[in-house]
């Protein structure tokens, strides 16, 4: 299980806003500091360093931040419906589409998902591989 993210950021005001537009409707809280933005994995206590805790702030090494080319992080929806939310509301807040919400042919029947990039160009997916929320039509 992944301890927490990182996520750098030059502009912590325009990647705030599209964190918090995909973040919350997973359930996460924020919470802002002086030393960027914290993101609280739903049902975990404290922000410090809990499972699943995602940090958006300016790198350590005072350079730029830029995006890892190759790198993605997945956080999982309950819903088709959600996917299909949060990729809207990551769009309408900075984010850029990567690949529109559906099924794709090289995953699995019932893996739903839609991918974004943030707003310093880091790639995400918003997935939902619940069965019961259908498959992918044959």
């Amino acid at each position: 299980m992944p301890g927490y993210i990182t996520v750098g950021a030059n502009d912590l005001q325009r990647s705030g806003r599209f964190y918090t537009a995909i973040l919350t409707p997973l359930g996460y809280t924020k919470e802002e500091s002086a030393h960027g933005i914290a993101f609280t994995a739903p049902d975990v206590p404290g922000w410090a360093s809990g499972p699943g805790a995602v940090y958006v702030k300016k790198p350590f090494d005072g350079n730029p931040a830029t995006a890892g080319n190759g790198a993605m992080t997945a956080f999982e929806a309950t819903t088709q419906k959600l996917v299909r939310a949060i990729h809207a509301a990551g769009l309408a807040a900075g984010g850029s589409d990567e690949g529109a919400p559906g099924f794709r042919p090289d995953y699995s029947a019932n893996f739903y998902v839609a991918y974004l990039r943030d707003p310093q160009g880091n790639k995400l997916a918003i997935f939902c591989a619940n069965p019961a929320e259908g498959i992918r039509p044959r």
